[in-house]
């Protein structure tokens, strides 16, 4: 088992997360401080919490098991229930399978890690829309959980995130070569009419350009 260990969970930043799975690794598990029994001033926990619903928002979007990470609040004094814990999400990560396999790729885990390193690269982003949009002004796990379950959260992810992820998934696959729309529709689980509208919008930043003698896009 491979750990990561950090002083507050609020510090377990998304791209740790990211990277971890892009690394080869089956689960992640983020341990926290009970809320209420923070011992630093920042509250941190409640950021893991917002950053690990986030993150399944992510993982969900590009076709890994959300449940392949789990976050579990506790105390210091809560060692019988860290074991507990442990050996669950243990069970459940074999149930699930090896990453990839278990989302049904056949053990081909290119495109899998293609999108993970275009969510990575979003990381930056993802910082700043959680600071300026999906930030709940109101401390509690109640409050918390409430938004990060709404469809107004999901309205929001699809608006902020959705069009740019798939944007970055589309560039990395062209930095290999031109492609024509059905083979990115085909690569990506995406459909012909979602991959045009994509890089039509990155054409017009310059980002994207169309090949006409080979009916491909390709980057600018």
């Amino acid at each position: 088992m491979r750990l990561i260990r950090v002083m507050c969970s609020g510090r377990v930043d998304l791209e740790f997360i990211l990277r971890a799975f892009t690394k080869g690794l089956d689960g992640v598990f983020v341990g926290g401080c009970e809320f209420g029994g923070c011992n630093y001033i920042t509250h941190g926990n409640y950021d893991a919490l917002a950053n690990v619903y986030i993150c399944k928002k992510i993982m969900s979007r590009i076709g890994l098991n959300p449940d392949r990470l789990r976050l579990q609040f506790m105390s210091g004094a809560d060692g019988d229930l860290l074991a507990e814990v442990n050996d669950s999400f243990s069970k459940d990560i074999k149930a699930i399978g090896p990453l990839g396999r278990g989302e049904g790729e056949d053990g081909d885990l290119s495109t899998l890690m293609l999108k993970l390193e275009a969510a990575k690269l979003l990381v930056p982003y993802l910082r700043l829309v959680e600071r300026e949009r999906l930030r709940i002004p109101v401390k509690s796990e109640e409050a918390y959980v409430s938004f990060y379950t709404s469809p107004q959260f999901d309205a929001l992810f699809d608006e902020l995130v959705g069009s740019k992820l798939a944007m970055e998934q589309i560039a990395l696959l062209l930095k290999k070569g031109a492609l024509s729309t059905a083979d990115i529709a085909g690569k990506l689980g995406l459909t012909p009419s979602e991959v045009s509208k994509y890089v039509n919008s990155a054409s017009r930043y310059g980002f994207v350009k169309y090949d006409t003698d080979q009916s491909r896009y390709a980057l600018a």
